[in-house]
């Protein structure tokens, strides 16, 4: 389990960088600004990390200072609430860690919002399980007083009784903590037949009488019948045959994580849980479907699966980015995984498919309408090593199609290359990839200084909303820092320009000032950064 209670490897600290015309060209950073960082990047300073990190108190003192502050709390939890539900922080651990936070240490008025929206944040038990392990963690507060009972128990009592059953059995144990355990301390009383007959289950088990107890909780009701059907089905999914497995995946729609790890290697099971399989845990098995003999030449199931890569409308309705279908492209291509043994022989029918579908969802992205100058490092190393979060990938491919993605989607891009001069680069937005990334290897080699995109458009006079840098983990060897680049453009043109910096092979890097809402420093580059950024142009974060 993760550890949210540790320092950050990598903590951002300084002041402002005076201006050459004197002034400090930074955005105004309130503690609700901080605190929205932390929630959506995982640390206040303005640094969005790829790799694994552990949160510390100390980069969440925004919220310490809001919740002694009166009347902030509840403003603080309608915060929470609002990022959460609209999907703009790609990783959980820093809302549940803020939540717990509210949970423990604010006042009464700010517990109670905690817990009267607890079902909202917390909407499958990983959520519920990472907010109970976080707030026992800090051992604070009234633990399991009545506000968090209530609150589990709305978690536990508001769902449908099939959807409650799903839940419970997809979700065992996660961050350490089961059902059982949550249960016994949450005291929960079921308000319906179904309820009760699916927490009877997640606490005591199918039972030695075969059900019989859960059916007889479910009386006459539907909804608390079809709970129990369906829990009936995991439980004979436990010891099936294969024949009859596939029947039960059919008729009740099981899942990956209900079948016996005995049959996961059986190509015929793969092709039952393909039939209801969503957009996105299809990009994620397609190995896997491949390895074991499901996906072969011509087959039926290659052509079901080329068929909803290349659909625009699922592609939209599963909200699946550009660069997630490149990450899954790359790695199915590669032939085996970046961990473990598996290997596989890539289809080439869905390497088609898959390409169709990273241009296609292009679509899915909606324009910001803001003024964008890309910058992309084109020196040596840009091609030597791949991505920190996305391993099969180097910088110069995962800056190319982050390049398009703009081009293609922004009315208002001008791209250029550096290094530590500006080069020519020839590209537009109707290039492919392949096309993108070989002009970009033919260019001419040098030093990096990411500083050169603003004092370029400084020089141009080019009005620009947003700078996006792409280098791999040299950020600055020039004689002016790529911020006090972006303060200067700012003073001289009086556009409150904003700048990403995006180092993809670093380990670390202190770039972006912390009393500047304006910078943003990526390290690493993985499926969440992308929306990350773009929450950060629309001044989101």
């Amino acid at each position: 389990m993760t550890s949210y209670l540790q320092p950050l490897a990598h903590t951002v600290g300084g002041s402002a960088v005076p201006n050459a015309a004197g002034g400090l060209g930074t955005f105004s950073v309130t503690d609700m600004t901080r605190a929205r960082r932390f929630l959506i990047l995982g640390a206040e300073g303005g640094t969005y990390y790829t790799s694994e990190q552990a949160l510390a108190v100390e980069n969440a003192a925004a919220i310490g200072r809001l919740l002694t502050t009166p009347g902030e709390g509840p403003k603080l939890v309608a915060e929470i609430v609002s990022i959460s539900t609209e999907g703009r922080a790609a990783k959980q651990g820093p809302t549940m860690f803020a939540f717990a936070m509210c949970a423990r240490l604010g006042d009464v008025a700010t517990r109670r919002a905690v817990y009267e929206t607890l079902p909202k944040v917390c909407r499958i038990p990983t959520h519920l399980f990472m907010f109970v392990g976080m707030a026992e963690a800090m051992g604070s507060g009234t633990g399991w007083g009545r506000l968090q009972r209530k609150a589990i128990s709305a978690f536990y009592n508001e769902k449908k009784p099939a959807a409650l059953a799903m839940a419970v059995t997809k979700y065992k144990n996660r961050e350490g903590w089961t059902h059982l355990d949550v249960l016994r301390l949450a005291h929960v009383k079921p308000e319906t037949a179904g309820t009760a007959a699916v927490l009877k289950y997640a606490v005591k088990g199918w039972g030695e009488d075969g059900g019989a107890a859960l059916t007889a909780l479910a009386g006459e009701d539907a909804d608390a019948q079809a709970a129990v059907t369906l829990l009936a089905a995991v439980e004979e999914a436990k010891s099936a045959a294969v024949p009859r497995l596939l029947e039960l995946i059919a008729q009740h729609r099981l899942v990956r994580e209900h079948i016996p790890s005995q049959h996961l290697g059986v190509v015929e099971v793969w092709a039952h849980l393909l039939q209801s399989m969503p957009m996105t845990a299809m990009l994620r098995n397609l190995a896997k479907m491949t390895s074991v003999g499901l996906l072969t030449p011509l087959s039926a199931a290659v052509d079901m699966v080329c068929g909803k890569l290349v659909d625009p409308t699922l592609l939209r309705q599963a909200r699946v980015h550009p660069f997630s279908v490149l990450l899954a492209k790359t790695q199915y291509a590669s032939g085996q995984g970046d961990k473990g043994s598996l290997t596989w022989v890539p289809d080439q029918q869905v390497l088609a498919a898959l390409d169709t579908a990273f241009y296609a969802s292009f679509g899915t992205i909606e324009p910001t309408g803001k003024r964008f100058v890309l910058g992309l490092d084109v020196s040596g190393s840009m091609a030597s090593c791949g991505v920190n979060g996305a391993k099969c990938l180097t910088p110069r491919v995962a800056s190319a199609a982050m390049a398009m993605l703009a081009m293609r989607t922004e009315p208002k891009t001008h791209t250029l290359a550096f290094t530590d001069r500006m080069v020519p680069l020839a590209i537009n937005a109707s290039m492919d990839l392949d096309t993108v990334t070989r002009v970009c290897d033919r260019l001419p080699f040098g030093a990096t200084d990411c500083a050169q995109p603003m004092l370029y458009a400084l020089k141009k006079n080019i009005k620009v909303d947003v700078f996006v840098v792409y280098t791999d983990c040299e950020t600055w060897t020039g004689k002016v820092s790529p911020s006090a680049a972006l303060k200067q453009y700012r003073a001289k043109t009086g556009i409150d320009a904003r700048l990403i910096v995006v180092a993809m092979t670093s380990g670390g890097f202190t770039l972006a000032d912390p009393e500047d809402a304006g910078m943003m420093d990526v390290v690493g580059f993985d499926a969440g950064a992308p929306e990350m950024m773009r929450q950060f142009v629309l001044g989101n974060v």
